[in-house]
């Protein structure tokens, strides 16, 4: 019997109606909702129903406001979890933990995870109404500021929400601190207390005291009136022997720390005396516990819990100078005693402990003690640039030594602005920038730069570099020929004093000794251009990639990105790990195009067209009445498709064991005209939450255009034809249910301002573009798997191309399509369920 409804005005009738209390031990809702005096309460309950989720409540007008989140809370503000409203719950379910009994709403263990106070910034029921709640948690797991934010519309059946961390102290990266696996139980059965929590959590790791130290190489000494810093070389391998710590390599300024009773100078790796424009680390610095001394460190902010170079430029000199944090790394003298000759861990040991009390700005640079090639892995999956490698047995030595070693994930560094041309049709902003590099004391032409930069930076540049203009080249070597940059041409350059400096990224050294594909970080102010050299590349992984000769490697395939057959073979080879669990056994089309994407394209299925080396062609019978299916199975059957001219793989929806039964459904999420990239992105959840009803988990990629792929894995069980209907019944009750947001038709009138969605491609013998395929298309966009968290961070269904896939698959710690081979989904239940 279920309990007497509360009334129709009450916001707990829905809660009241789901539950029988004569079953479950969850607290009958009052008949009002009953507001409390005081700080309002928030909860995190854990909870294992037919899926284990987290419940997210916040006390509001008497009531606790719930979202289910799949996932849990993360720190890391670039991880935005999905969170669905759901109804509001009494305020005395802050308290419940207990067991809700089978065939009950909710059925499954409940655990009181987190608890503790929140307060809204601003007025939390209009910022809950208009779909944008920014809140404080004073948890004992959860900190700091936080916001969710609606992504459906207000009227939609189902409510979708986004939680997320917002950047201040308290956010982490998540592979540095995942408080879900941290901190697994109930605070009721083991309480932990905020303030031991962040100790936990931001404290350096505990060194030994200064007199268990061996400071036998310390020398009495007064303070240094000056000391030159200590610089890296760049490591062409990573090492793997001997004694050596990691750190992240920090991408900011380098500045040295003098302190001498409590007077602070903040220095340049120049010697430039910058403590003027930093007044906050200089009034952190002074509560050291300490009396003089020569710190070593870079000055960072964080965007997103990752240094930001171009944050941090704009921080300088604006209002953003108070998130600026300075990372200190070395100590090479400490009141009266100059450290220099002492080992590093030595003086890390010193500087750790130092550092325990100090504000929010200062922060110690954490050691790794794990090997290289394995850090290296997890700091490109971060975003870093990449690994600063010191022997921790070494002294600290002024000047590039090869007892510090850079290695970089990327193709990155300082060049001399030599010269600029102007944007084209607008005064008064750079469209280009000349750029060189010292080989000796003759300044050598590197070529040109042309993205990067906004406006107002390209306003800036300009005014920047007029004052500094001559008349002629100033490079002491002959130019590269001109012309062979898109913004570069003869006659428009204007010449300047090689004076500042430019932090570039870019895809490689050219042949002529000039930067390809160059794109603009920041200037480097701290930076002598004398100084600037060219440096040798990028640090080598232990693994080989699979190799192949390429035969006109100069054929361009792209005109429109300058892209060559060169560069589409090397895509492949650079991803083929990647790549190949979503080719191996499965029949597939290929796309190709001899003359470049601009000329003829034509389909190859079977093997009476050009023979490939190294494709798999199976027996006719597999397929009867058709040509031998073809598969690529190995990379270098996907180099040599590449070599032949394929630009496109395309994959059946089932694999050679199970030729007639899919393991997988793909929706096909395609925009028709007019439809904003957010309403695709929109799509995409809506889609999701519907399987998720389903019980059907959903995975997501791009589709290297204009959309999205939604992909369910299947157990091979029911042939094409059901998986059709299936898919087909879905797509047409999706556009029944939202019908101004989805469309189960195609052509392009019947999708005008709607996404339609595909799900012709579920038939026996239909493709779809494989996971990291490249598409034939201006840009060359490639299909990316992504997590879902990712979604919103896209600008759109293309936003990973030839040119730019393998820099952002370097950054992934993970593949967020781990689990998708191990979850292959029963249709039965859904069909069944499926209105």
């Amino acid at each position: 019997m279920v309990a007497r409804k509360a009334a129709s005005s009450s916001p707990l009738q829905r809660y009241q109606e789901k539950r029988n209390f004569e079953a479950t031990s969850e607290p009958s809702a009052p008949a009002r909702a009953r507001a409390r005096r005081g700080a309002k309460l928030f909860v995190v309950q854990k909870h294992w129903a037919s899926r284990l989720h987290y419940d997210f409540r916040l006390e509001l007008d008497g009531v606790l406001l719930s979202w289910a989140v799949p996932k849990g809370p993360c720190y890391d503000p670039a991880k935005k979890q999905m969170a669905v409203r759901v109804e509001d719950h009494p305020v005395d379910y802050a308290d419940f933990e207990g067991t809700i009994p089978p065939k009950q709403y909710g059925a499954g263990k409940v655990i009181v995870w987190d608890r503790g106070t929140w307060e809204p910034v601003g007025d939390a029921a209009k910022g809950t109404e208009a779909g944008k709640l920014v809140f404080k948690l004073h948890g004992e797991k959860l900190a700091g500021l936080w916001e969710l934010e609606r992504i459906s519309k207000p009227g939609d059946k189902q409510q979708a929400w986004m939680l997320f961390k917002k950047r201040d102290e308290w956010a982490r990266p998540l592979a540095e601190y995942d408080v879900i696996k941290a901190l697994p139980d109930s605070v009721v059965a083991h309480p932990l207390g905020l303030i031991e929590q962040r100790e936990r959590r931001t404290r350096p790791t505990p060194r030994a005291s200064a007199s268990e130290l061996d400071l036998a190489a310390a020398v009495t000494a007064p303070l240094p009136a000056k000391l030159e810093p200590q610089l890296a070389t760049l490591a062409s391998s990573l090492p793997t022997s001997g004694n050596w710590t990691t750190e992240a390599k920090l991408d900011g300024y380098r500045l040295l720390a003098q302190v001498d009773k409590k007077r602070v100078k903040l220095l340049t790796r120049n010697g430039h005396d910058w403590t003027y424009r930093f007044p906050l680390l200089v009034g952190e610095l002074n509560h050291l516990p300490l009396s003089s001394a020569w710190l070593d460190g870079e000055i960072v902010v964080l965007k997103d819990g990752i240094p930001s170079f171009s944050a941090l430029q704009n921080a300088i000199d604006g209002r953003g100078n108070k998130d600026i944090v300075f990372f200190l790394f070395d100590l090479m003298y400490l009141d009266g005693r100059d450290l220099r000759q002492v080992p590093l861990s030595t003086r890390r040991a010193l500087l750790a402990p130092l550092l325990e009390t100090a504000g929010e700005r200062l922060m110690y640079s954490q050691d790794f003690d794990v090997p290289p090639a394995q850090l290296f892995e997890a700091a490109t999956g971060l975003g870093l640039e990449g690994l600063m490698l010191k022997r921790r047995d070494a002294p600290y030595e002024s000047g590039r030594t090869q007892t510090w070693l850079k290695a970089k994930a990327r193709l990155r560094q300082e060049l001399v602005i030599c010269g600029m041309t102007a944007r084209a049709g607008i005064t008064g902003e750079v469209g280009s920038l000349l750029l060189g590099y010292y080989d000796g004391n003759k300044l050598n032409d590197a070529g040109s730069v042309g993205t990067g930069w906004d406006s107002r930076t390209a306003r800036d540049l300009w005014k920047r570099l007029l004052p500094l203009e001559i008349d002629a080249a100033p490079f002491d070597t002959p130019l590269k020929k001109p012309g062979r940059w898109s913004r570069r041409a003869a006659g428009s350059e204007r010449w300047v004093r090689p004076t500042l400096v430019a932090e570039v990224e870019f895809a490689e050294w050219t042949a002529d000794d000039v930067v390809r594909q160059a794109s603009f970080v920041g200037l480097r102010l701290d930076k002598d251009a004398r100084s600037v050299v060219r440096e040798a590349g990028t640090t080598q992984a232990p693994e080989a990639e699979p190799r192949l000769k390429i035969s006109h490697p100069e054929r361009v395939i792209d005109a429109s990105a300058s892209i060559t057959k060169a560069d589409l073979v090397r895509y492949y080879a650079s991803v083929a790990q990647w790549m190949l669990p979503h080719l191996k056994n499965r029949p597939l089309a290929l796309l190709r195009a001899p003359e470049g994407i601009g000329g003829q394209l034509f389909f190859q299925k079977h093997a009476e067209r050009t023979a490939m080396p190294g494709l798999t062609a199976h027996d006719r019978e597999l397929w009867p009445g058709h040509p031998p299916l073809l598969t690529v199975d190995t990379a270098d059957a996907l180099l040599s498709a590449a070599q032949m001219n394929t630009v496109e793989f395309h994959t059946w929806n089932s694999t050679v064991p199970h030729v007639s039964k899919p393991d997988r459904i793909i929706f096909d999420l395609d925009p028709g005209e007019g439809v904003k990239w957010s309403h695709v992105q929109e799509a995409a959840v809506l889609v999701r939450t519907l399987l998720s009803e389903l019980d059907l988990q959903a995975w997501l990629k791009t589709s290297g255009g204009k959309g999205l792929h939604v992909v369910v894995p299947l157990a091979p069980r029911l042939e094409y034809a059901t998986v059709k209907s299936f898919s087909q019944s879905f797509v047409r009750h999706l556009a029944r249910t939202i019908p101004e947001r989805f469309s189960a038709v195609s052509g392009p009138a019947n999708r005008v301002g709607k996404v339609y969605v595909d799900y012709l491609r579920n038939g026996k013998g239909q493709t779809t573009a494989a996971a990291f395929s490249a598409r034939a298309r201006p840009g060359m966009g490639v299909s990316m798997p992504i997590a879902w968290e990712q979604l919103f961070d896209l600008k759109s269904g293309a936003q990973s191309n030839v040119q730019t896939a393998r820099e952002y698959l370097s950054f992934q710690s993970r593949d967020p399509w781990t689990e998708f081979w191990t979850s292959g989904h029963s249709l039965a239940a859904a069909i069944k369920r499926l209105p």
